[in-house]
């Protein structure tokens, strides 16, 4: 398996940064880490090698970007005004950087995440789609209150799902590009997983109400919000996804 290391300078933040690619043909994928991760806690979580098959038969290649959790969502003590506008450095550092860096031609991404990542790839899903063809969101939490409290200013309700989804005007353009696109969520029903399970279900009824064809996927009360249920779940949809015709 091609791997390669990228460390470059972003106009964005201002700072360095790192992310990693996997394979080197295929439908790209681009994955954002868990709460407070690093590009490279999807190879060492065993999530990587959970996908090995489709990458080693090319058929997709992995693009793994680094988080600012620390200084924006995780950080309910700091400035939430500064918290989001950083998380918005950080969001065209990913847009308007990481992806012309590796996008090929005109080509569309599958976007995926688990826990926080979850949230990420929704988010530059819903705001993005003519950048992703395909969401595979696992365990993701998709409104932003739960991190800003009372807090809210445009910044953050640009960037909390299910409150500009459900505030979308009907005639808006992207309802319609929604629509031909493939959006699955999945959460478990196990342990750590109860706010996890709230969300997506709010996030299932807006959709639903919305006319947006989509798959909220519920899994048992034996999955668990950890590694090894994500392992299961994203080579479960990754296979799905790319033997659709």
């Amino acid at each position: 398996m091609n791997t390669n290391y990228i460390k470059h300078y972003s106009q964005s933040l201002g700072r360095d940064m790192e992310y990693k690619t996997y394979g080197d043909s295929g439908r790209p994928v681009l994955v954002f880490p868990s709460q407070n991760g690093r590009f490279f806690d999807y190879e060492n979580m065993g999530m990587v090698h959970a996908v090995a098959q489709f990458i080693e038969q090319g058929r997709i290649r992995l693009i793994c970007v680094d988080s600012i959790d620390g200084e924006t969502w995780s950080d309910t003590n700091g400035n939430p005004r500064w918290r989001i506008e950083q998380h918005e450095r950080w969001y065209h550092y990913v847009i308007d950087e990481v992806i012309p860096e590796v996008r090929r031609g005109d080509e569309t991404f599958i976007v995926t995440g688990c826990s926080m990542g979850g949230f990420h790839s929704g988010n530059f899903f819903f705001r993005r789609p003519d950048l992703f063809d395909t969401l595979i969101a696992l365990s993701g939490l998709y409104h932003a209150s739960y991190f800003f409290g009372d807090y809210s200013d445009e910044l953050v309700y640009g960037n909390s799902p299910i409150d500009y989804l459900t505030w979308m005007p009907s005639d808006h353009y992207y309802w319609n590009i929604y629509r031909q696109r493939r959006i699955i969520c999945c959460v478990g029903q196990g342990s750590w997983e109860d706010e996890l399970l709230e969300s997506t279900r709010r996030l299932d009824t807006v959709l639903a109400q919305k006319g947006v064809p989509h798959w909220c996927d519920y899994w048992g009360y034996d999955s668990a919000h950890d590694w090894p249920w994500w392992q299961k779940q994203i080579w479960y949809f990754l296979d799905i996804v790319l033997n659709e015709k």
